[in-house]
């Protein structure tokens, strides 16, 4: 299968693209290197560097003629998203309108999106939030995922493009970065390794769903081979607060530093966590890392990295 993955530099989509090129799929990788890292990069891909808004992007898509989109490439970081709302909705909404445009045009089978559960449901009503559901998204980024979500259920409807939207939980694992808007994991360890002090918003009891990202590589690996239509989401169900990742990556790395407390970030969502029984029933996905082999795992690639 031929497969253009947008992105594909980055934490989570470079992989993706490591397992497609593992089941033999020819893998186009898509991304500017406004953020991605070029370290990241399969060897066996065919790298093309363009920017998702440019109408070139989506010209290069009707070009290649891939059986399926895999879509990563982001303004990821919330803050950034607030001060700047033009510029996310460029990339996040007019970017994946050019794309979607040149996978009609080319006639491609399979539209995959990385949403993110968090940032759609906003606060929870129900804790875990099924699919179900009311998106309330309190941020211009969980505005423009959910303004994808919408946008690929009109072209389905209106061209009969499949689609499948996976609304991630927090991701971390190997390869992500302590920059920008960055996972608490990555600055954590981070800070950690250099032997600064972490600081902890508020009491740190904030809860999150983390999920580690081989587990959703193998989610994106089902979806690819699915026929469902529709948002699924991509999480453990469990949800662990900030002062308790403090505490195991604290324990993976050695340290006896402990965290201080800071002053809570205004507006900061309290809890999320989400229901995976629709993508256990749907792709027959469930995550298989254990939190703490997670976070041990990851303290590992960290340190080796800080080393070399």
């Amino acid at each position: 299968m031929k497969i253009v993955v947008t992105g594909g530099a980055g934490f989570i989509a470079s992989h993706i693209v490591d397992a497609f090129i593992e089941r033999g799929h020819e893998v186009h990788v898509f991304d500017d290197f406004s953020t991605g890292q070029k370290g990241n990069v399969n060897p066996q891909v065919t790298l093309h560097t363009i920017d998702i808004a440019d109408a070139k992007a989506a010209q290069l898509i009707e070009r290649i003629k891939p059986d399926a989109l895999s879509h990563h490439a982001a303004q990821m970081d919330v803050r950034h998203s607030v001060a700047d709302p033009t510029f996310d909705a460029r990339v996040n909404i007019i970017g994946f309108i050019n794309l979607l445009e040149g996978c009609k045009n080319a006639g491609v089978k399979k539209v995959m999106f990385a949403s993110s559960g968090g940032a759609v449901y906003g606060e929870q009503e129900v804790y875990p939030a099924p699919e179900s559901h009311v998106t309330q998204p309190a941020s211009p980024y969980g505005v423009s995922k959910r303004t994808g979500e919408l946008y690929l259920s009109y072209y389905h409807q209106a061209y009969g493009l499949p689609y499948i939207a996976l609304r991630y939980a927090n991701v971390y694992g190997p390869r992500q970065s302590s920059k920008g808007e960055a996972g608490v994991v990555a600055i954590f360890l981070s800070i950690l390794l250099s032997g600064k002090t972490a600081i902890i918003n508020g009491d740190g009891k904030q809860t999150r769903d983390y999920v580690f990202v081989s587990d959703v590589v193998a989610a994106n690996v089902a979806a690819l081979e699915s026929p469902y239509i529709g948002q699924i989401n991509i999480g453990t169900g469990v949800e662990t607060d900030v002062v308790a990742i403090y505490d195991h990556l604290r324990q993976a790395v050695g340290s006896t530093t402990q965290a201080q407390h800071g002053p809570a970030k205004p507006g900061e969502q309290r809890r999320s966590c989400l229901d995976n029984r629709h993508a256990g029933a749907v792709l027959g996905w469930r995550p298989q890392m254990a939190l703490a082999d997670g976070l041990r795992r990851t303290a590992e690639y960290y340190r080796e990295n800080l080393a070399r």
